[in-house]
């Protein structure tokens, strides 16, 4: 009988589904929110509870473990030195899954999984050096808002000075 083996396969051998987990928890270590399917979502909580849990012992131990586990000794280090303080009062719980819907292409069942104490995550722009032939009749929209904020910025510059120079 199958009773109490939790083990989740993902159609993969041992060792693919090892190193998927394990590159999943460095990806939510680094980016701290990822967009994967529901059910690596789900196969990638536990792990990630532990690591944390681990970096709340704090010990070259456990250190040393959860780098046997995830094998990136920044992302070990990013764990035992940012995540896991901010956890400190927290006795479990330190993931959250965020389920979005169907992907457009396999119709795949899609969530973000992240950290439960997190700030707010916001988009990072795109670099602006790089301007591909699609994208040019962007890039004049982008330049009109900056000269707008600096419009701005002169014209209530401009209004302390005046009563100052009267």
């Amino acid at each position: 009988m199958r009773h109490q083996k939790k083990t989740v396969k993902l159609g993969r051998t041992a060792e693919h589904r090892k190193a998927l987990l394990a590159n999943q928890v460095c990806s939510l270590i680094e980016h701290q929110r990822i967009k994967t399917t529901l059910a690596k979502a789900k196969a990638v909580r536990p792990l990630a509870e532990k690591m944390v849990t681990l970096g709340k012992k704090g010990t070259l131990h456990a250190r040393r473990t959860a780098l046997a586990t995830l094998r990136q000794a920044g992302h070990v280090k990013k764990l035992f030195d940012d995540i896991a303080p901010r956890t400190a009062d927290r006795k479990g719980g330190y993931t959250r899954i965020v389920k979005l819907g169907a992907r457009k292409s396999d119709a795949a069942p899609m969530a973000f999984i992240e950290w439960v104490d997190v700030a707010i995550v916001t988009e990072e722009p795109a670099p602006e050096g790089k301007s591909k032939k699609g994208k040019a009749s962007k890039t004049p929209a982008a330049a009109e808002k900056p000269a707008r904020k600096t419009a701005s910025k002169k014209a209530t510059a401009a209004e302390p000075a005046t009563p100052a120079a009267e």
